[in-house]
């Protein structure tokens, strides 16, 4: 078939919200469209899209609605026509997308580890009896007090910087961010420590860029595939498949984390009460195109394990 590229003239519309971090995530997929059929910058254009989730920040998400505020006008614009792809932050997808488009290209993950962000620590154990930890992620929250039950763990929404700005204000002793995040925005003098996977497993797909287009745009089905990374693809399949038979959303505290050893691939997964009395876990591994399946039966696992009244918290 013959794909008409775009040209300064008639510009791609990248859609994506207007943060820094997602700004920089729509930057690194114009250049690697740019790299893959040698087109010029001004063949591309950033279009910002306000989000409801970016734009209420003095309450917590699972007051107001949960994943969908970053993606629902954004989706709403794609499938308007107003943009012709959409880049996201993975981690704040929800597991169903809007009929007419498909999330079927990603970008090659970053570090998926949670950083521990403080200027005088370096991990969760030097903090003092009672310390004010802050984070906007029920799923930290939880795993914190699973561990230190007698930290005091407050609100901390905004993006990266509005963060740092309250750590620094002494609204909080530490917080945590993506150590994704932090890579992608050249953030080296932010004081951050890694938490290992072991210690703290991490949020679903945290680390891994998608890219949404419409179902039927053959246009953008080609130039995608050219960016497609394949074993994140195989790792995020796995992950979702699990987050999504649990029914994920920001008021269940789910993490998760797929990786490829060797010809397998080895799932680890976990559920929390949001106040950390209870911590659920286990593990798959399989072969790597059974990631979906491995997704699944760890759920129901976990689920079977939990029993009645487990996500019973309202």
């Amino acid at each position: 078939m013959t794909v008409h590229l775009p040209t300064p003239a008639s510009p791609l519309n990248i859609g994506t919200r207007g943060s820094p971090l997602a700004l920089a995530q729509a930057y690194e997929t114009r250049s690697r469209l740019m790299d893959a059929f040698d087109l010029p910058q001004e063949a591309f254009e950033i279009v910002i899209i306000k989000v409801t989730g970016d734009m209420i920040q003095d309450r917590a998400l699972k007051e107001i609605g949960g994943k969908g505020l970053f993606t629902r006008e954004i989706e709403e614009d794609l499938l308007a026509g107003k943009i012709d792809i959409a880049v996201h932050s993975m981690k704040d997808m929800p597991t169903i997308q809007p009929d007419g488009l498909l999330l079927d290209t990603y970008l090659p993950r970053e570090d998926v580890r949670d950083a521990f962000i403080s200027p005088t620590l370096s991990g969760i154990s030097e903090l003092a009896t009672g310390a004010v930890v802050g984070t906007s992620s029920l799923r930290r929250k939880a795993q914190l007090l699973n561990r230190r039950p007698d930290l005091n763990v407050v609100e901390f929404r905004g993006n990266v910087q509005t963060r740092l700005k309250k750590l620094a204000d002494g609204v909080a002793e530490c917080t945590f961010l993506a150590c994704a995040g932090l890579n992608r925005l050249s953030m080296d003098q932010v004081p951050a420590t890694p938490v290992e996977t072991n210690d703290m497993l991490p949020a679903i797909a945290q680390g891994a860029i998608g890219i949404e287009r419409r179902l039927e745009d053959a246009r953008m089905e080609h130039m995608l595939a050219a960016l497609h990374h394949t074993p994140t693809g195989q790792r995020l399949a796995a992950e979702r498949a699990f987050l999504k038979r649990l029914d994920g959303s920001c008021e269940t505290p789910i993490a998760g984390l797929a990786v490829l050893e060797g010809d397998q691939l080895r799932l680890r997964g976990e559920v929390l009460r949001p106040d950390g009395t209870e911590a659920i876990g286990g593990e798959r591994i399989g072969p790597i195109d059974s990631g979906e399946k491995m997704g699944i039966a760890l759920a129901e696992e976990l689920l079977d394990r939990a029993g009645d009244g487990f996500f019973d918290w309202h």
